[in-house]
């Protein structure tokens, strides 16, 4: 590994596994993580937070101004209503445009002094940084993320049916990929990672060795 920061970007869809394997990968690289869509969960939660209504664009873009490293630890954020509450707040342009920036000012500046960044979501390989030293697009069978997610809901003790966790993940992927702003889609220079047959520790040596000959490269 060189001293030269590296920006490893990583998209995919809901409950693909990309949320714990960018944790897994940070903390074996050393990296400082950042979840994207926290961002988007932080400004609806203030917003509800404060009585504000979510279709009110001024409201939004002022919490999207306010957001901050330290709320994106507010364990409210991982609240399944706050993930479908943020849908309404996440497709209006200024809100992106604020959180963009915050996004790419963490990718070129990881905090305390980090040495390297992961940032994971939705468009990063193709907006965010879409000049980031590694690209990796997560994905895996519909029925199976559908699956793990209502895995993890259970054990959080939501009552939720796998045909209603099932739908929504269909309905999520719909907006996620029609969206004009911003689409999920994957870059055309990303490493596909499907995980359909993958456990974690598998997927998880795949993209290490992904990110290992990236940075040998730099």
């Amino acid at each position: 590994m060189t001293n030269q920061k590296i920006v490893v970007a990583i998209d995919g869809p809901v409950a693909s596994g990309k949320g714990t394997l960018s944790r897994m990968l940070a903390d074996h690289f050393n990296y400082r993580h950042l979840d994207t869509g926290s961002l988007y969960r932080a400004v609806a939660l203030n917003l509800l937070r404060s009585g504000r209504d979510l279709n009110d664009a001024d409201a939004a873009i002022e919490a999207a101004k306010k957001v901050a490293q330290v709320d994106l630890s507010d364990i409210a954020l991982r609240d399944e209503k706050i993930g479908l509450l943020t849908s309404r707040v996440a497709p209006i342009p200024a809100v992106r445009r604020e959180l963009l920036a915050y996004q790419r000012d963490f990718a070129k500046n990881p905090p305390n002094d980090g040495k390297g960044a992961i940032l994971e979501g939705r468009d990063i390989t193709t907006i965010v940084c879409p000049d980031a030293t590694v690209k990796i697009y997560v994905t895996a069978d519909a029925e199976i993320r559908a699956t793990r997610r209502y895995e993890e809901l259970a054990k959080r003790g939501e009552k939720v049916t796998y045909a209603d966790v099932l739908a929504d993940l269909n309905r999520r992927d719909r907006q996620d990929s029609e969206r004009a702003q911003s689409p999920l889609k994957k870059a055309a220079d990303a490493h596909l990672l499907d995980t359909s047959i993958l456990d974690i520790d598998t997927a998880f040596k795949h993209a290490c060795a992904i990110i290992r000959a990236a940075a040998q490269d730099q």
